[in-house]
């Protein structure tokens, strides 16, 4: 789609960043980050990812960023749905618990506690994480979409990844997102089957 020798990935996650770049490595793509471009974050980066599905934002976050940068753009938009909860969080799930006010794990940590909170009581807990991936070129836009199922557990286990991990258990690992190391998660993720999904997409496969 393009023969650019050099991408933004646009995310300011470093959990994100974990997962992704040892998948661009593998792939031989050059990825540089926001920080690296020296991109500093702005208060309009928080409005860009105001649609109503994972598609719209993740698009909206991948073609701002490659306007500004002038380079193409990979970015993505991804959350956790709940069955019992209509789909919650959902394109919410970064800010489910309301608090603006945290970053990082204080801020994971108040999402899982609200998550608990919405669930007690509940005994089907069927849920699915999902990605979109995306890519912004000078020439147009790619995306593509990856879930995996599971469950949400009573508490927590692991201390890896980020996010709801350590309360989600992937049916296909036996295990939660917390406990299962990059390598083992990154074989069945939303994340990681997305992007692997647009890579193939982008050599045409």
């Amino acid at each position: 789609m393009t023969g650019s020798s050099r991408y933004v990935l646009a995310t300011r996650s470093s959990g994100k960043l974990r997962e992704l770049e040892p998948l661009f490595a593998n792939a031989r793509i050059e990825v540089v980050t926001l920080d690296r471009l020296g991109i500093r974050e702005s208060e309009r980066e928080a409005e860009i990812e105001a649609f109503s599905t994972f598609e719209e934002n993740a698009l909206a976050k991948a073609t701002y960023f490659r306007d500004i940068t002038g380079l193409p753009t990979f970015a993505d938009d991804s959350g956790l749905e709940v069955v019992a909860l209509g789909g919650e969080p959902g394109v919410r799930s970064k800010r489910w618990s309301g608090r603006t006010d945290l970053i990082g794990l204080a801020l994971d940590e108040a999402n899982n506690a609200e998550l608990l909170r919405a669930l007690a009581g509940v005994t089907s807990r069927g849920a699915r994480y999902v990605c979109v991936a995306a890519l912004a070129t000078s020439t147009g836009v790619l995306t593509r979409r990856g879930e995996v199922e599971g469950e949400i557990l009573d508490a927590g286990r692991g201390s890896g990844g980020f996010g709801y991990d350590p309360l989600f258990f992937a049916t296909e690992l036996g295990m939660t997102f917390g406990e299962a190391s990059r390598r083992e998660k990154e074989c069945v993720s939303h994340r990681g089957r997305a992007f692997h999904a647009l890579l193939g997409a982008m050599r045409g496969g």
